[in-house]
């Protein structure tokens, strides 16, 4: 192994900035962090923790789980009148205007939209997660800054973790406000923090009665904190002579003296989205206003987004659903060489990967979302599954669209209808999805930690052989404990139902498929123990290996659903299940060929090359390369701003919509 490719030692990994409270932060010190936040335990069964081991229980997705008949009708009846509120709805007035008029939010509110999932005791629908991502989906296909504002509030804003780990005084004091309308937001982000809470640099200090924190610091791309009323803030609190101090989260009044909104960000999509900075100085905040314990901030944050991320699946299945009706609709009005260009082959494809993952973009919500309304099953890798895979697959589905659309899709929706033709805006699809690939974790950060997740049992099992700092008798010693874990579970993956030529008789023709992901799922472990075996300690640090692991998964994860999904609408609605039957195969088909190839770049790869070419694309050795051109962003700034510090110099944004 060369020395460019051995593992840094703790002290070159070490962080050239430091935490907030000045100490640096090392790669081991960040990992602490968020590894004590994860939540380890596993008390009810998970069917995708399963795949990555090798373990396809179709029990746990088959049959689909449905809600109750009273939970049905009240979902039906809401979604008719938010159908009929959402049609008088101007999309082009919002990405004009780069906003979403106070009078369409007045309109939400008096729906219930701001109280979806909240509990009807506390002046809220009541809605399972089902029909509140399949509102979302409405309210995204009008314009997904919509959806963005209703997810930032109720997936993750001030609602979800008061429910979850309010007192009963903090609920009773803040939810009949959300519901009746009073916009929310988290605030975690800083700007030089993202998914590294270790550093974070907002701090609230706890005062010496014990009473009130004061918070201090600065939030980034605070989502709906222009325009929020109460906002979730994650601080460090520092230690002091009542406890170890910690990340802990607040609920905050967003009028309260000291707060400020300095920026109204603005960004390549989603242009109706309220996303400010927020700097806060020595803003005085209540300890009643604290949620759960000091300490307990990074744990709330993670479980509030174990259900928040289930939003971006079902914004993703409504972008899927258009792109799939305008690429029908264009490829049989418009005419090439004496034919639609829909029946040309080049162009048939792309409407087939359209149409298909667009069924597939909705079973996997719809699965996940009815896992999670269940209430039976862990459904943690699930929603990250969902997340991740639908957000990659959905920019797919918008790119292949502006493709079909040719020159049209490249066009602004607002210069096809200034010459008279229909205003299709392919364009801004392609641009409001990219961030969802950002959006609550990005693409990469979900590798890891699903392939934390998914390597879990390996590193349990290995102990001190999976450690760097452990010494050759620890490792001795682990050894031993391993070898009892492999010698009971190898030989579980040798063979299984998929070799059963009957297995899964009763789905018909997609038994074949359902085949395929349970010798893929005992695949798919046997390539994590070569892996562990080769890297052991190292694993973690081959990102790209253990990205392709997970997609693989979420592929398998997604092939289950579209089989479960056409299962279900065979029994419920025998007019569609021919043509769900047709779409499933076709996805299933697909989905194989992806699988395929990922199997094959797990051992025959450019890794390693790309991983000593890209150190020596940093250290500057092909600078030489970038001669040439002119960089208009020289001299405009840093790359990051420091922290501000004291009150804000710059007037103050926020604004209440009521």
């Amino acid at each position: 192994m060369s020395a460019e490719s051995q593992p840094q030692s703790e002290e070159t990994r070490a962080a050239s900035t430091a935490s907030g409270d000045g100490q640096p932060v090392t790669q081991r010190r960040a990992r602490e962090v968020a590894e004590a936040a994860r939540e380890t335990e596993w008390t009810r069964p998970s069917f995708a923790k399963g795949l990555y081991l090798g373990s396809f229980d179709l029990g746990l997705v088959h049959p689909h789980p449905r809600l109750l008949a009273a939970e049905q009708e009240d979902g039906d009846a809401f979604i008719k009148d938010l159908t009929a509120y959402a049609a008088t709805l101007d999309s082009s007035r919002i990405e004009r205007d780069a906003q979403i008029p106070d009078e369409y939010l007045s309109g939400f509110a008096t729906l219930g939209v701001f109280g979806m999932k909240i509990p009807k005791e506390y002046g809220g629908l009541g809605l399972s997660l089902t029909y509140y991502g399949r509102a979302l989906m409405l309210l995204s296909s009008v314009h997904p800054s919509i959806g963005a504002l209703v997810s930032a509030h109720q997936s993750i804003g001030v609602p979800e973790p008061v429910r979850a780990f309010g007192t009963p005084e903090q609920k009773q004091r803040y939810l009949p406000r959300c519901a009746a309308g009073a916009v929310t937001a988290f605030l975690l982000t800083e700007a030089d923090v993202g998914s590294d809470p270790a550093r974070m640099g907002v701090t609230a200090t706890l005062d010496n009665n014990g009473a009130t924190y004061t918070i201090n610091g600065s939030k980034l791309w605070t989502t709906n904190g222009v325009i929020a009323e109460l906002v979730v803030v994650m601080a460090r609190v520092p230690a002091h002579a009542g406890g170890k101090g910690g990340i802990s989260a607040f609920v905050v009044e967003a009028d309260t003296q000291g707060i400020t909104v300095e920026n109204r960000n603005t960004f390549m999509g989603l242009r109706g989205i309220e996303n400010g900075v927020t700097r806060f100085d020595n803003v005085r905040v209540p300890a009643a206003n604290r949620l759960g314990r000091e300490g307990q901030g990074l744990k709330i944050a993670l479980t509030t987004l174990n259900t928040g991320r289930l939003s971006i699946p079902a914004i993703c299945a409504a972008a899927g659903k258009w792109s799939l009706k305008i690429s029908r609709e264009w490829s049989n009005a418009r005419i090439q060489w004496g034919h639609p260009v829909g029946h040309h082959e080049a162009v048939g494809q792309k409407i087939a990967f359209i149409g298909a993952t667009a069924f597939a973009l909705e079973a996997v919500f719809e699965l996940s979302a009815g896992l999670a309304d269940s209430g039976q099953k862990d459904f943690r890798i699930e929603a990250a599954l969902a997340k991740l895979w639908s957000s990659e697959m959905a920019w797919r589905v918008a790119d292949e669209l502006v493709q079909v659309r040719g020159g049209r899709g490249y066009e602004t929706a607002a210069s096809l209808a200034a010459r008279g033709e229909r205003a299709v805006a392919a364009e801004q699809l392609l641009r409001d999805l990219r961030i969802n690939r950002i959006f609550e974790g990005s693409t990469e950060i979900m590798h890891l930690l699903i392939a934390r997740e998914a390597v879990d049992a390996h590193l349990s099992a290995a102990g001190d052989l999976a450690s760097s700092d452990a010494d050759l008798t620890a490792k001795a010693k682990a050894a031993l404990g391993a070898s009892g874990f492999y010698a009971r579970w190898l030989p579980k993956l040798v063979a299984g139902q998929g070799m059963n030529p009957g297995a899964y008789s009763e789905f018909g023709r997609l038994a074949r498929h359902l085949r395929f992901i349970e010798r893929s799922s005992r695949r798919l472990a046997r390539n994590t123990f070569l892996g562990m075996g080769r890297w052991q300690a190292n694993l973690e640090y081959k990102q790209v290996f253990l990205g392709r692991i997970v997609d693989i998964g979420a592929e398998l994860f997604a092939m289950a659903a579209v089989c479960s999904r056409a299962e279900l609408l065979r029994t419920t609605d025998p007019d569609a299940s021919p043509a769900a039957l047709e779409l499933a195969e076709a996805f299933c088909l697909q989905s194989r060929g992806r699988i395929g190839r990922l199997f094959a770049e797990l051992w025959t790869n450019t890794d390693s090359s790309d991983r000593g070419l890209s150190k020596r694309l940093l250290d500057g050795r092909y600078t030489w390369l970038e001669k040439g051109i002119l960089d208009p962003s020289e001299g405009t700034g840093p790359w990051i701003v420091p922290p501000p510090h004291g009150p804000s110099p710059r007037e103050n944004l926020h604004r209440n919509y009521r």
